[in-house]
């Protein structure tokens, strides 16, 4: 199953391998189109999964601050996100034939 992720009309990452973890679809770092992205400062703590970190999505001039974010060491319970983003604020998440 593919599963892409869209914003302002440009896909932002698309993959065939993504986990989904607490309804959110983690795409592996490598399947993530870097030019769109832009770095943030903020962080959030989660009791399970560690800290994650944020990432701004940037598509022709238009900023979607923190729309993803990623763990980049997380706790052992959650080690299958390695590696992996997920996103959220406004960014489309859908399987795609």
């Amino acid at each position: 199953m593919t599963v892409r992720a869209t914003w302002n009309g440009v896909v932002v990452a698309e993959s065939d391998h993504t986990v989904v973890v607490e309804g959110n679809h983690y795409f592996p770092v490598g399947d993530v189109r870097e030019q769109y992205f832009d770095s943030s400062e903020r962080h959030t703590i989660c009791p399970w999964k560690g800290q994650a970190s944020y990432r701004s999505v940037v598509v022709d001039g238009r900023r979607n601050q923190d729309a993803a974010w990623f763990y980049p060491t997380p706790k052992e319970a959650a080690k299958e996100i390695t590696d992996r983003v997920a996103f959220w604020r406004g960014v489309t998440v859908e399987q795609v034939p």
